[in-house]
């Protein structure tokens, strides 16, 4: 399948799931970071002809990634007569939530707080307007190293790239059109105040950790292995406590 067959299964797939289920939605509610992948979902979901709302949601931001989320939002909304754009800044509610929980300091944890907020803000959009949040995992992230937070960027209603690499992303951001300073950027979580990207939290790049998730024999595969390990709770059900049956 080539990458505009590609495109064109995945916006079918997300028209198809949302007629497929009982209360159907009528919008479709997807968080704009500047990044390729959201740029390249919040572009599938535009092309499905749905309302689409895209949202930017800045938390203590760096100004480059900033730039580039407002710059994909104006694309957007030029090119698509069914997006409605937003920027909802949460800089003051996350202020706030750090001064409530100071006794509770911790880095990693507040970067991830950052995504659960974002999370709660695209669910509030949501419901507001009979609509469902859209994820913006690729495989690498959501079933390789589960590279996302529990119950932030990972709280989604549908994940339509979730089956792509994160080479087949940057093919189909290129074919959709994608403006080439988000496809050639560092990728990147945006949940720090410093301006480190995936490959400096992971340790590989995508290339290699592609590579590492289909060949065992990679010498990657150790070093993928050490990384997805602490993060299969994540990938996994949650845990249930059953009664024995009889």
């Amino acid at each position: 399948m080539n990458s505009k067959d590609k495109i064109n299964f995945i916006v079918n797939w997300i028209k198809n799931y949302t007629k497929s289920i009982n209360k159907q939605p009528v919008s479709l509610i997807i968080g704009v970071s500047g990044g390729v992948d959201s740029a390249l979902t919040s572009t599938l979901c535009a092309k499905t002809g749905l309302k689409t709302i895209a949202i930017s949601m800045p938390i203590k931001q760096n100004p480059s990634q900033h730039n580039l989320s407002l710059r994909h939002l104006e694309y957007l909304k030029k090119n698509f007569d069914n997006v409605d754009t937003k920027i909802i800044d949460l800089d003051n509610i996350f202020k706030s939530f750090e001064s409530t929980m100071k006794e509770f300091d911790n880095e990693l944890a507040y970067a991830n707080s950052r995504s659960r907020l974002r999370m709660v803000t695209l669910y509030q959009v949501a419901q507001s307007n009979n609509g469902i949040v859209v994820g913006t995992g690729n495989k690498v992230e959501d079933f390789g190293v589960g590279f996302y937070t529990k119950y932030g960027d990972g709280g989604v209603d549908i994940s339509p790239i979730a089956d792509c690499s994160k080479s087949d992303v940057w093919d189909l951001a290129r074919e959709i059109g994608v403006i080439k300073d988000i496809i050639d950027a560092a990728p990147t979580d945006g949940l720090w105040d410093d301006s480190r990207n995936d490959e400096n939290q992971l340790g590989l790049s995508y290339k290699q950790l592609e590579e590492a998730m289909e060949n065992k024999n990679s010498q990657y595969y150790k070093k993928y292995e050490a990384i997805r390990g602490p993060n299969l709770h994540k990938m996994k059900p949650i845990p249930v406590c059953e009664f024995p049956r009889d």
